[in-house]
């Protein structure tokens, strides 16, 4: 994966400011935009894909983990937009992704990609990356997470609307 430039980087520290980082996000995103998801496992990247589809469907949609399926996808009601969320650890070849016909998602509608690395050469560069982090809170359970926002140019101008809340 193509390093990006850091655009911003928000903490969360609870499920439900996740929720609202990805509602913000979901509310800023259009057709053949490319998002991948990274982090340790556990990090929180399939609970930010459920709240950004969530965000853009229903609230009470069911998102489960792509993992065995590798594939998901979610319309957009109000919206001509379908989202195809990618889990993409499984893969043992990165040509395998064509398989998934994935260069339809690139063209017509949002994709999220967890496990993007996967890709190798095939990741676009017009992407935005999003990684999270499971960092300590005063409890020391690890409720609170790090967002951090990299992209293009592009990307630091769509995201002005998230940058007001920087930590």
């Amino acid at each position: 994966m193509t390093p990006m430039d850091q655009i911003v980087s928000l903490d969360a520290n609870s499920l439900d400011e996740t929720d609202a980082i990805a509602a913000r996000l979901g509310a800023l995103l259009q057709p053949a935009d490319i998002i991948t998801l990274s982090g340790t496992l556990g990090a929180g990247k399939t609970a930010f894909a459920r709240s950004l589809i969530r965000s853009l469907t229903t609230p009470g949609t069911e998102v489960p983990s792509p993992t065995f399926n590798l594939l998901l996808t979610y319309d957009c009601a109000d919206r001509d937009l379908t989202i195809y969320h990618y889990d993409l650890y499984r893969l043992e070849d990165p040509e395998e992704v064509f398989e998934l016909d994935i260069e339809d998602a690139f063209d017509m509608g949002l994709s999220l990609i967890e496990w993007a690395d996967r890709m190798g050469p095939f990741l676009p560069e017009e992407r935005l990356d999003i990684t999270l982090e499971i960092c300590g809170d005063a409890a020391g359970n690890g409720t609170r997470r790090r967002i951090v926002f990299s992209g293009g140019p592009d990307w630091a101008d769509r995201l002005q609307p998230l940058m007001k809340d920087r930590t």
